[in-house]
């Protein structure tokens, strides 16, 4: 018997492997749809498509999603350095505005520049001011694609990294690298510090400026503000330093020097370093040359030329009336302080413009009759010492020149005494050069110079004056000293004052801070007392010994002439042309002494206390005030300010002191109006 196998079921077609006819239809309708969509999509939409499948793509594989974190983490990294490094930094914006400290420049009565205070050698000038050569010399030894990058050198600054890794360890300074906007970041608005930080945030405060500025405001920043040597900041103020030159008057081979200053200003400007000054110059024109800026010609002349530089450049300004600048100065720093810290218009930072009523001619007059006058006086007394001591051996010269010591009259020079032998010592002057000073001396006497000689040390700094060739002759300050002052009797201005022999050894002013006794220019306050109350000039007073009861201790004190003798009844006026000490003690004693105190402390002479003596001087003051006095009794008795500021102006020209100062407009017309002179009130409390 056969079983029958049983039968199974018909399995269930798969929908997509027998598709119906409805069913290919509905696909080709979806296809058919698909398509015209992407045809229709965007070039962006269809890229940004593409870049979506492709991240995934990419994101499926480990080693992607491994080094998209590690980039991801580098990146924020790196942006919470530029926020660490961009942190704290200066507002680039305060260039704008930026006022670089600049001396203060004095004027004469004339209104010509005389004098200036100054510790650093500055001038500013507008970017029109700068010649182009000496523009062009600059951007071919710091930064020749200055006028085409944005603030950073990248290929310069990947090269300065290098130059880093190498001499790392080495104690050897990498190349800077920097563009010229980095190094005025670095010269105005950071530090010198050496470090890569500080690199960093000169690279951040570059881009910033080059934000704010034009690039010819930063070449102007930078050629006025660029340290080069000598005590100088910017290349007009260099120019006069190496050159004793403006910069319109330097030469090509000047101006390329110039350029190499940035760099070691204190090494290339040292005459030991001149032949690698010359090599770097000569570098400097080529690179000139290289970049169009001049012919080949012009190239090798300049490479011919030698350096040129000066022992010690100056300055257009004469510096002279030492005690009357000095006190000047003074005045200034009262009103406006020192430093830039003390306001913005100190006298060392502020550029103030200072005119005075000083005059040279009468300066120099007043100068030479009183410093002829003490060495009368002293003549025939004997050496008074030397003016000062350096530390013997080493470099005479530099420490002479530390010392700040030196002589403006006639041929006289500072020198120090570098050793002695026999009869003769070897001296050294600032500029380094010796000559020999012998024992007889004839500007002081044989016996005398001998002393003189004797007692002279090594180390002595001395004043002496050529005799010919290398022999010098010792010279001897007074050893007593005096002051003057020319002063206008209506206006009180004082138009030359002296302190003393020269301002440059005896800094003490004794026409200004010396309180001496006036003596017998006291007497004609007391007749002005006198005349103040109803005496006259007719007014008949006795000429004969005076004698005061003091005290039962004291006993009397009798007053007698200079010289003894009297004359008996004379008028006030024969008392006052005679100086007669007698006259004048009966006039105050009549008077009564606290008025003619009263009138000499109104007179601003002195506040003393009501004795007779004082009557005679025996008081205190300084030439100033009694010179003021005397211009009081000239203007009938008003009141003057002796004054040697006229007035004071900002860097911008706006006058600041005094504060009531009015322009004269219409002061210097061209043609008269016809109207009568004007004529001003008189001035001054009577």
């Amino acid at each position: 018997m056969t079983q029958d196998t049983p039968t199974p079921p018909p399995a269930p077609a798969a929908p997509d492997e027998t598709p119906t006819g409805e069913s290919i239809r509905l696909r080709l309708q979806r296809d058919s749809d698909d398509d015209d969509s992407a045809s229709s999509a965007s070039p962006a939409a269809k890229a940004g498509g593409r870049i979506r499948a492709l991240w995934r793509r990419f994101w499926a594989k480990r080693w992607f999603r491994r080094l998209s974190y590690v980039g991801g983490a580098g990146l924020a990294v790196l942006l919470i350095g530029v926020l660490l490094i961009a942190r704290n930094l200066p507002d680039a914006k305060s260039l704008i505005a930026y006022q670089p400290p600049l001396p203060t420049i004095v004027r004469d009565v004339v209104g010509e520049p005389i004098h200036s205070y100054a510790r650093e050698r500055r001038v500013q000038l507008e970017y029109g001011e700068f010649p182009k050569p000496l523009i062009n010399a600059y951007l071919s030894a710091e930064d020749k694609t200055f006028f085409s990058h944005g603030g950073v050198d990248y290929p310069g600054f990947f090269g300065a990294i290098i130059d880093y890794v190498t001499k790392f360890g080495s104690g050897k300074r990498a190349r800077g690298g920097s563009t010229i906007t980095q190094q005025v970041a670095k010269n105005i608005l950071l530090n010198d510090d050496y470090s890569i930080m500080r690199k960093l945030r000169e690279m951040v405060l570059a881009y910033r400026i080059e934000n704010v500025l034009t690039k010819e405001q930063i070449l102007s920043l930078y050629l006025n503000e660029i340290p080069l040597g000598r005590q100088s900041f910017g290349v007009q103020a260099a120019a006069r330093a190496y050159f004793n030159k403006d910069i319109a008057d330097l030469q090509l081979h000047e101006m390329a020097f110039l350029a190499i200053l940035p760099k070691a200003p204190e090494r290339y400007g040292r005459a030991q370093n001149e032949a690698a000054a010359i090599e770097r110059r000569n570098w400097v024109l080529g690179e000139m040359e290289t970049n169009g800026f001049i012919t080949v010609a012009q190239r090798d002349a300049a490479r011919a030329m030698p350096l040129g530089l000066v022992a010690q450049g100056g300055d257009q300004f004469k510096n002279a009336g030492g005690y009357f600048m000095e006190e000047v100065r003074r005045q200034l720093i009262d009103q406006f302080g020192e430093e830039a810290k003390d306001g913005k218009n100190s006298v060392y930072a502020g550029g103030l413009w200072v005119r005075t009523s000083y005059n040279d001619a009468m300066q120099q007059s007043m100068q030479r009759a009183l410093r002829n006058g003490l060495l009368r006086y002293s003549s025939g007394r004997g050496w008074t010492g030397p003016v000062g001591t350096i530390k013997p051996g080493g470099d005479f010269a530099a420490k002479l020149a530390s010392s700040f010591i030196s002589i403006d009259y006639s041929n006289w020079r500072v020198a120090a005494v570098l050793s002695k032998s026999g009869g003769a010592a070897k001296i050294g002057f600032v500029d380094g050069k010796t000559g020999t000073l012998a024992a007889g001396n004839a500007a002081l006497g044989t016996a005398q110079g001998g002393t003189a000689f004797n007692a002279l040390k090594e180390g002595d700094v001395i004043l002496v004056s050529p005799i010919g060739g290398t022999q010098y002759q010792l010279r001897s300050i007074p050893g007593i000293s005096g002051g003057m002052i020319a002063e206008n009797t209506h206006s009180g201005r004082i138009y030359a004052m002296q302190g003393g022999f020269d301002a440059a050894l005896q800094k003490f002013n004794r026409a200004t801070q010396a309180q001496r006794q006036p003596g017998s220019t006291i007497k004609p306050f007391v007749y002005a007392t006198a005349l103040d109350n109803g005496m006259t000039p007719a007014s008949i007073i006795v000429d004969a010994p005076f004698c005061v009861y003091q005290s039962a201790s004291l006993g009397q004190k009798c007053f007698t002439n200079s010289g003894g003798g009297a004359a008996g009844p004379q008028t006030m006026r024969w008392g006052l042309e005679q100086s007669r000490n007698l006259m004048t003690i009966r006039t105050a004693n009549q008077v009564g002494m606290k008025k003619v105190s009263d009138t000499i402390r109104r007179m601003e002479i002195g506040d003393y206390p009501p004795y007779l003596a004082f009557a005679l001087g025996a008081g205190e003051t300084t030439v100033a005030k009694l010179t003021n006095a005397y211009a009081m009794l000239v203007n009938h008795g008003r009141r003057l300010e002796p004054r040697l500021i006229d007035y004071v102006q900002d860097r911008n020209g706006k006058v600041i002191f005094p504060k009531a100062w009015k322009a004269c407009d219409g002061c210097n017309m061209d043609d008269w109006d016809g109207k009568a002179m004007p004529r001003f009130a008189p001035d001054g409390e009577q």
